[in-house]
């Protein structure tokens, strides 16, 4: 016992338990502040204040109601704060010492794509590299094909040569492997990107749109590496931007898996 206050008797464990409600409340209140989770928040306050005021009186209909919800109102919160949750546990795995053991098994996977990428621009070879993350990409994946190897930069630049059969097509990357080459993917009907970029460019970033996968292209006519992500695209990236950023998109992937 560390001290006492009237009857309740204070430990170690107790301030521990304290200390860790504190910072867990405080982590909550500052990832939901200025979002639409604060004013969820409160309304799923209010419903649960007024079932617990209303289940005073005698109304069976309310009373069956309330009971019910009452058993499945954790699982209705993770529903309700599901984007909010995966930012927190998003934050919490962007913590520097969890970084490294995260990527650490990401590591030969980036560095093989960076240095197939920063050969092809120098030959100015066209490529289209698609990285899956969270969202199956199978249908895209049937539109080529399978090849079921592992990632390496010989088998990257066979695949890109100009004027063999696959070489039009996007590359699809899982993992440390390399699924199928040769896949069609939709194009981008962003009309910022339909009059200034080439096919490859507007199917590397048409994929981003309508999954989380992540694009790395090439441009066959300039040489320059482009990543997209989210419907948005980046280029002109040297080889060492291209491996933070990839570092810090796979990561994200791998820590919400």
């Amino acid at each position: 016992m560390l001290f006492r206050i009237s009857f309740f008797q204070i430990t170690y464990l107790d301030i521990i338990d304290i200390i860790l409600l504190s910072l867990a409340t405080y982590g909550v209140l500052k990832l939901t502040r200025q979002t639409k989770a604060v004013q969820i928040l409160f309304g799923v306050v209010i419903l649960f204040a007024v079932g617990f005021g209303l289940s005073w009186l005698p109304l069976t209909g309310i009373n069956w109601l309330s009971k019910n919800l009452a058993r499945y109102w954790v699982i209705l919160l993770f529903i309700i704060f599901q984007q909010e949750l995966r930012d927190l546990f998003a934050q919490i795995g962007n913590l520097p010492f969890l970084r490294r053991i995260v990527l650490s098994g990401y590591e030969p996977t980036i560095e093989t794509l960076v240095r197939a990428a920063e050969q092809l621009s120098e030959t100015r070879t066209g490529a289209l590299i698609v990285i899956e993350r969270d969202v199956g990409l199978k249908n895209y994946m049937e539109t080529g094909k399978p090849i079921s190897a592992k990632l390496s930069v010989p088998l990257l630049l066979t695949i890109f040569t100009p004027r063999t059969p696959l070489h039009d097509g996007a590359v699809i990357v899982k993992g440390n492997r390399i699924i199928t080459a040769g896949c069609a993917l939709p194009l981008s009907n962003n009309p910022r990107y339909q009059r200034v970029l080439g096919m490859r460019h507007r199917a590397g970033v048409g994929i981003t749109e309508e999954t989380d996968a992540v694009s790395l292209i090439v441009s066959e006519e300039t040489g320059t590496i482009s990543l997209a992500v989210r419907g948005h695209l980046r280029r002109g990236l040297s080889p060492s931007m291209l491996s933070k950023l990839l570092k810090v998109i796979i990561g994200s992937s791998s820590r919400r898996s």
